[in-house]
């Protein structure tokens, strides 16, 4: 088994059959292990050890209250874990394997560690579609916490490399998805089906109106309508009540208001940026005027521009004489609302 970087990351593995023998082998005696998926790289643990699944809070620095999605290798897995209703066996059957994650009610001799739920009835569950991820489901014949594989609140995982530099030997195998790693590049979409009406939490890769063709109409969760309702994000001084973080049950991950972020401060919606700024820019025309700039898309594509959300603010806030970053307007359409709800959480007082 050769490792892909024996000097500055011994941990990260090649993902060929010794490479998921090892992963296996360590998830099964309770060790972490950070996988591609098709969203962003992930930190597994067996989800159904209680024990390993709080090395992940542990690794993370995770506040317990924020819950972790539980992977399946299919939906017959997942089924013995959580009830599915109607409308979850539909999107189940359109959507899965892929990006969606859906919050359905434990069934009654669920086996998954009650941390993963956060103390709630629920548990957020998807089935990946990345070959590696499929492959060490599979394999391990374990289900897998696995909530993005960086430290809590920091930028979400793209690349073998961000893992290490993030989690560091806090994670103890790193498979690494080369090419065909995160091609999402945003973590999934995250749909709860616990009440009469589904309830929109986290926006991703499949839109509202994709999940609306198969099961009608849905809700949005407070914190996307809070921030549909704003102006400006970043651009005005935050309120006390928007420094405040909720210590009650979450019922999905990726819901804290800060969230994402770079360790550089980030303005959102620029029209203009200064010369010590980097600029993240969208379209055809960036801001002058930056030292340096890395355009999500040239094209205005934001399928394109999701993809590369997380790459571009890992290699910008790592320039060194930087002050902040500024991110010009996303169109807040389509895959923009998910994109703008982790611009704006990445943007959050910390």
């Amino acid at each position: 088994m050769e490792s892909v970087s024996e000097n500055r990351y011994p941990n990260i593995f090649n993902a060929d059959q010794a490479g998921l023998v090892n992963a296996c082998n360590l998830l099964r005696s309770g060790e972490l292990v950070a996988f591609p998926t098709e969203t962003v790289y992930g930190l597994g643990a067996d989800a159904t050890n209680p024990k390993a699944c709080a090395s992940i809070y542990e690794a993370k620095g995770r506040p317990s209250f924020n819950p972790l999605i539980v992977h399946f290798h299919d939906l017959s897995e997942a089924q013995k874990r959580v009830v599915f209703n109607t409308k979850a066996e539909k999107l189940a059957q359109v959507f899965w394997p892929g990006p969606l994650t859906l919050v359905l009610p434990r069934t009654e001799n669920c086996d998954i560690a009650e941390l993963c739920s956060a103390g709630l009835p629920s548990l957020a569950v998807r089935v990946p579609g990345h070959s590696i991820a499929h492959a060490l489901l599979k394999q391990s014949g374990l289900p897998l916490a696995a909530p993005s594989a960086n430290a809590s609140g920091k930028i979400s995982p793209t690349k073998s490399e961000h893992v290490a530099y993030s989690l560091g030997n806090k994670v103890s195998c790193i498979l690494d998805g080369k090419d065909t790693a995160c091609a999402v590049g945003l973590e999934s979409t995250v749909i709860d089906l616990t009440g009469d009406i589904p309830v929109l939490l986290r926006p991703g890769n499949i839109t509202k109106e994709e999940i609306e063709t198969v099961i009608g109409s849905i809700q949005l969760g407070k914190s996307l309508m809070e921030s549909k309702a704003e102006q400006q994000v970043s651009s005005e001084t935050p309120t006390t009540e928007d420094t405040c973080q909720t210590q009650n049950p979450l019922k999905s991950p990726g819901l804290l208001k800060s969230h994402y972020a770079p360790t550089l401060p980030l303005r959102l919606n620029a029209t203009e940026v200064a010369g010590d700024e980097a600029l993240l820019a969208f379209g055809n025309k960036p801001l002058l005027g930056s030292s340096c700039c890395l355009n999500l898309s040239e094209e205005g594509d934001l399928l394109e521009a999701a993809a590369n959300l997380f790459a571009a603010l890992h290699e910008l806030d790592q320039n060194q004489g930087i002050s902040g970053i500024a991110v010009m307007p996303i169109p807040d359409t389509g895959l923009g609302l998910a994109i703008n709800d982790r611009l704006k959480r990445a943007a959050a007082p910390k």
